[in-house]
């Protein structure tokens, strides 16, 4: 038996120690993952935090079906979807409202014009991604982010495959009409 899966019965039976050792190594995903889909520092490290505490209380439903890594991501988009979802039902807050703006070091070989554009981008894409709907921007970080395939992300997120590639699809469709016309509007200012 494996260190894993010997913390992983440990870890069950309620040994915190075993259940630090068996997340330790995917704490750092688990927050990049939470930052995709909440778009923000201090969210994802509030939602990490209430993903690792869940993985915690709900271990016990963990069966050993999957790997325990993609247990954990599903734990993980579930916590920010219900996050999503509650948000977009309290009010409409866009996330880019919630991003705190903060430094970016600049490559020191990068002009300030080509920094300025890619900051645009950036904000461009992150604005992109933040319009779509949870289910989609879930699908859509697991797949182009995180850069998982299909069938994990199926297992992730509790689809069948199909509607797990239909909904990636649709996400770029909708990311490439927005910075369609986000390149049309800059083409116009420029004129």
């Amino acid at each position: 038996m494996d260190t894993d899966q010997l913390n992983l019965k440990r870890a069950a039976r309620g040994d915190e120690r075993a259940f630090e050792e068996l997340i330790r190594p995917y704490t750092d995903v688990t927050y990049r993952l939470c930052l995709r889909m909440m778009g923000n520092e201090q969210d994802a490290a509030d939602m990490a935090q209430e993903a690792l505490v869940r993985a915690w209380r709900s271990l016990s439903t963990y069966k050993g079906q999957s790997r325990f890594s993609t247990w954990l991501y599903r734990v993980t988009s579930n916590v920010c979807l219900d996050e999503l979802r509650k948000r977009r039902n309290d009010h409409s807050e866009s996330i880019q409202e919630m991003r705190k703006s903060g430094f970016e070091p600049v490559d020191p070989q990068e002009t300030p014009e080509k920094a300025l554009d890619r900051q645009e981008l950036r904000r461009t894409l992150e604005s992109a991604i933040a319009s779509l709907g949870p289910e989609q921007r879930a699908a859509l970080v697991l797949r182009d982010v995180q850069g998982l395939p299909y069938e994990q992300i199926a297992e992730i997120l509790g689809l069948n495959l199909n509607t797990v590639k239909s909904r990636i699809s649709r996400s770029r469709a909708a990311l490439r009409r927005v910075l369609e016309q986000e390149a049309e509007l800059s083409a116009k200012k420029r004129v």
